[in-house]
């Protein structure tokens, strides 16, 4: 049976590495799969997903007016596929979101959306959010704080390494501009852990 799943992590979690040898497995076994990205996240070049590991795979852009529903359509029409793979799934919009679950209800092909749960505010990206809204079934894919416990938060930090509390959503960057942090040492970038307790 079909299902619309979401990968979510916070940064530097590897998600377009395991979403790459995912596709991998699948064509490795003669099934053809469909990748897209966002459109404006082009770090790895246009049309392009790469992980930090240096694995990389073509993949049509999405942006925030396309259809996914006709644009899996088309490509379905071109020959069989058995999956569809979204990189950069936080920003999709709302009607995406919903276009991907039609995918799955009316085309019966699996969907697996990766991204991140959670802006550098600790606040849910558009797209994620109907994400957790819509998805079949979920899936964190973990990393760690650099203090060792699971990273859940991530800060956008400046030239200095200081985190950064104001600004923009969305500012495209990797590790020079942001780090994963367990939600504790997010609190205390951003200066949100009570002074009284610092040793708790």
């Amino acid at each position: 049976m079909a299902k619309l799943y979401f990968n979510y992590s916070t940064m530097n979690a590897g998600k377009s590495t395991v979403l790459l040898q995912a596709s991998h497995n699948y064509r490795e076994n003669n099934m053809d799969t469909y990748l897209l990205t966002a459109q404006i996240d082009d770090r790895a070049g246009s049309g392009r997903i790469a992980s930090r590991i240096g694995i990389t795979a073509e993949a049509d852009m999405f942006a925030d007016e396309d259809d996914l529903f006709a644009m899996v359509d088309a490509r379905l029409k071109q020959g069989k596929l058995a999956c569809v793979f979204v990189d950069e799934a936080q920003f999709l919009t709302n009607a995406q979101v919903w276009q991907l679950a039609r995918v799955v209800d009316d085309l019966k092909l699996p969907v697996l959306c990766y991204g991140l749960r959670v802006d550098f505010q600790g606040q849910l990206f558009p797209g994620s959010a109907a994400l957790l809204a819509l998805a079949d079934e979920m899936r964190e894919v973990r990393t760690i704080c650099p203090c060792g416990r699971k990273a859940t938060m991530v800060i956008r930090q400046d030239d200095s390494g200081h985190a950064i509390t104001e600004g923009a959503q969305v500012q495209i960057g990797g590790n020079e501009t942001y780090v994963s942090l367990c939600r504790r040492h997010w609190r205390e970038a951003v200066g949100d852990l009570a002074a009284e307790n610092p040793e708790q």
